[in-house]
């Protein structure tokens, strides 16, 4: 068994539906609220953080004033491949346009949003370490530029019905969310922390800040969601604590079937934040 790999387009195609129905359409409203709109010779432009396959941009465009041109950053370049924008129309119904940025965010210019209408991100910020998201956020405070970002973990999951083994699932999520938090490569990533340190840190330049809970909701037409995200939940709860492996391959098969009959129910929780200068 091991964790799923989240930088795949087969991955990002399959939670994308989950991940606009989870999405808070409230925040987004008010960085409308925030933005003036844009011209033919000088249209708004976006950035989006770790852009992957563009759900960001399909998702948001829509919602904002336009004419819109964004600028999709990535440090995977296999991973851009797949963008697909050309269905994509802001808030009038114009097309957007799209520039392409494969960068990792340590290479990230502070001067790169500089004219910037908004910087977005979605499923970013807890998979990025401390130091790069103090990076990201000095980079929007010096521009002066509205963020939105979007699908952060929190580390709290629900799964109904409940199991009998409930402290077997405990553990689970513990050593899940330790592993969120593990250092890869020289990295240790933010996990559940991340939109807590990205809040202070932007609180702490005087900008306001507002967050809003997006969860997923998965239920019976979700059986193939749910199957992936239970794999890689359980996966990489068993990567950082193998003692776990015998119990857990016995709770997996557990769900799985209640899965299949159409009987599971989970709740995997995300924070949005929106930040801008007061």
């Amino acid at each position: 068994m091991t964790s799923i790999s989240t930088t795949t387009a087969d991955w990002l195609a399959l939670r994308a539906p989950a991940d606009d129905d989870a999405r808070s359409a409230d925040l987004a409203r008010e960085l409308a609220r925030l933005l003036a709109p844009g011209s033919t010779s000088a249209p708004l432009v976006l950035h989006d953080l770790g852009a992957g396959t563009g759900s960001m941009t399909r998702w948001l465009a829509p919602r904002l004033p336009g004419p819109q041109r964004w600028v999709l950053r990535d440090g995977d370049a296999d991973i851009v491949e797949h963008l697909d924008l050309r269905t994509v129309v802001d808030a009038a119904g114009s097309p957007v346009v799209a520039d392409i940025v494969v960068e990792h965010l340590a290479s990230l210019p502070i001067d790169a949003f500089d004219g910037a209408a908004a910087v977005t991100a979605s499923a970013l910020l807890d998979v990025i370490t401390e130091a790069e998201a103090a990076h990201v956020v000095a980079a929007c405070v010096a521009a002066g530029t509205p963020v939105l970002f979007s699908l952060s973990v929190t580390g709290a999951v629900r799964l109904r019905p409940a199991e009998r083994h409930g402290a077997l699932e405990r553990a689970i999520e513990s050593a899940f969310n330790e592993h969120q938090r593990r250092e890869a490569s020289g990295r240790r990533m933010l996990g559940p922390a991340a939109v807590a340190v990205v809040q202070a840190a932007f609180a702490d330049a005087g900008w306001n800040v507002r967050t809003a809970a997006t969860p997923w909701r998965l239920a019976r037409h979700d059986t193939a969601l749910m199957g992936e995200w239970l794999d890689g939940w359980i996966g990489a709860a068993v990567e950082q604590q193998p003692e776990l492996g015998p119990d857990a391959a016995g709770y997996r098969e557990r769900r799985l079937a209640e899965a299949a009959a159409g009987r599971l129910r989970v709740t995997v929780s995300h924070e949005d934040l929106l930040a801008w200068p007061r």
